[in-house]
């Protein structure tokens, strides 16, 4: 199977943008979406061959996810049955044969830091204990804007960013959690070199200079490890600031 997942920064705007074109030519198996920043009704997002599930924000024009599937799922979850975070639209579960698919748009630290404490031990501590009671039943694939370059090597300036927003050391420490809970970073199972991100400030001309951060993840059981071919992060998609990344699993 191909998995994609992708920040769109908003669907509407990314539809005019080649989005349709870019699903045909990728042809995924799943499409994993986050911050759609719509509902279903106004993205009006109909695409030959698949299957479409939403879990938008309460506040309009904000956060969300989509999954789009060409298999029936066995079974779909908005949230993590947490009321106090399930309100932003960022986590969106689909049951397969094999294994559990969660989309997810970590919540951001914010620029001034704000909400670094919330993300930490709240958000991420209950989003990880969500993972592992999935995993009690099958084993679980979970993919998206994680909002954290884990290691130094993921972004370009680490010695500059220490204290911002996605790379405190709270937030890699967090990320540290996850990996020693037996999660494990695809990309990094087949790329040890930098230079790789999935995000770019839209500030300058960060892009094009390739001045980015790698924040946007597929990571998986350690179980599922020996049954995936492929992780790759598609740096040429334009149409967001982030860009879509790859998974091939059997």
């Amino acid at each position: 199977m191909k998995l994609i997942s992708w920040n769109v920064n908003g669907i509407r705007a990314v539809q005019k943008k080649g989005f349709a074109e870019f699903v045909r030519r990728e042809a995924p198996d799943v499409l994993c979406l986050q911050e759609v920043r719509a509902t279903q009704e106004q993205a009006g997002l109909d695409l030959d061959g698949y299957r479409v599930f939403w879990n938008a924000a309460e506040k309009k024009g904000y956060s969300g996810t989509a999954t789009l599937i060409r298999a029936e799922p066995l079974s779909v979850q908005d949230g993590i049955r947490k009321p106090e975070h399930d309100r932003e639209g960022r986590v969106l579960t689909v049951e397969l044969p094999g294994y559990y698919l969660v989309n997810v748009y970590t919540p951001n630290a914010q620029r001034d830091l704000a909400r670094l404490a919330y993300r930490v031990e709240e958000w991420d501590a209950h989003f990880l204990k969500f993972l592992k009671r999935l995993e009690q039943r099958k084993p679980v694939v979970f993919c998206g804007d994680l909002n954290v370059a884990h290691k130094e090597i993921d972004l370009a300036n680490p010695k500059s960013n220490v204290k911002n927003a996605g790379f405190t050391p709270e937030e890699r420490a967090s990320m540290d959690r996850v990996v020693r809970a037996g999660f494990v970073d695809t990309f990094r199972m087949f790329e040890r070199g930098g230079g790789h991100y999935t995000w770019w400030s839209q500030m300058g001309t960060a892009r094009a200079r390739n001045i980015g951060w790698r924040i946007d993840y597929f990571l998986v059981s350690e179980a599922l490890q020996p049954r995936v071919r492929a992780a790759r992060i598609l740096p040429h998609v334009q149409g967001s600031d982030h860009c879509p990344v790859v998974l091939e699993i059997e």
